[in-house]
């Protein structure tokens, strides 16, 4: 178990990302809360996480109650309900970390880049809920099915957008303990890049029969920050 003793809360942990995430960081000692609009859903989620891991403490409950109980808390909810749970959280969010994974996707055209009106998911998550909640966007352009598989190594470098560098710094120690290098993005207007990236990476999977096509920050040196 973390020595921090901070607690994760995936809203929407139910779903093939929050899932991976939730798997990935209960296996590296974290303390998990899935969250589900289907409270049912969430405890059901949580068993499978206790099942693959053997010390796995997660627990299940609706997502209100995950974004009360997470020290952290992140949003992994398509892109249609994003408003929508933005709104319902937003009162419990207050001096937290809010890690914002969401990705402007409008089937059917999932290969083309759509942006929202406010410019990014991540940005319009800090517009909405004001300077009191610390919103860092990250993990977008990681595949869930590699996630979700503890043995694979995960060949994608996570890009850290958001207006507090501390808050970032504590995303990118997630990110580690998930088995990834993470970096530093600049700014929350930066989202943009990684949330539009991932209908070009969906392209590429679909173009070239790639398995989770990912990316790579290259000229950094080993351990860089």
């Amino acid at each position: 178990m973390k020595q921090d003793g901070k607690q994760i809360a995936i809203i929407g942990g139910g779903g093939a990302l929050g899932m991976g995430l939730a798997l990935r960081w209960a296996q590296a000692g974290h303390r998990i809360v899935i969250g589900s609009r289907d409270p049912a859903r969430g405890v059901e989620a949580a068993q499978q996480i206790n099942n693959t891991i053997s010390e796995g403490t997660a627990i299940g409950c609706g997502n209100d109650d995950a974004a009360i109980a997470g020290d952290i808390v992140v949003l992994t909810v398509p892109f249609a309900h994003h408003a929508e749970t933005l709104g319902a959280i937003g009162p419990h969010l207050a001096g937290k970390i809010l890690v914002d994974v969401t990705v402007p996707l409008v089937p059917p055209k999932v290969r083309t880049a759509q942006l929202p009106p406010g410019g990014s998911c991540a940005k319009t998550a800090q517009d909405t809920l004001g300077p009191g909640t610390r919103v860092v966007s990250a993990f977008q352009n990681v595949a869930a099915a590699h996630l979700a598989d503890p043995n694979h190594d995960i060949e994608c470098d996570v890009l850290v957008c958001g207006n507090d560098p501390a808050a970032r710094a504590e995303v990118i120690e997630l990110a580690e303990d998930a088995g990834m290098r993470a970096f530093h993005a600049g700014r929350i207007d930066n989202s943009v890049v990684a949330e539009t990236l991932t209908s070009a990476l969906i392209f590429i999977n679909h173009h070239y029969k790639i398995d989770g096509a990912g990316i790579r920050i290259t000229g950094t040196p080993a351990g860089s920050d």
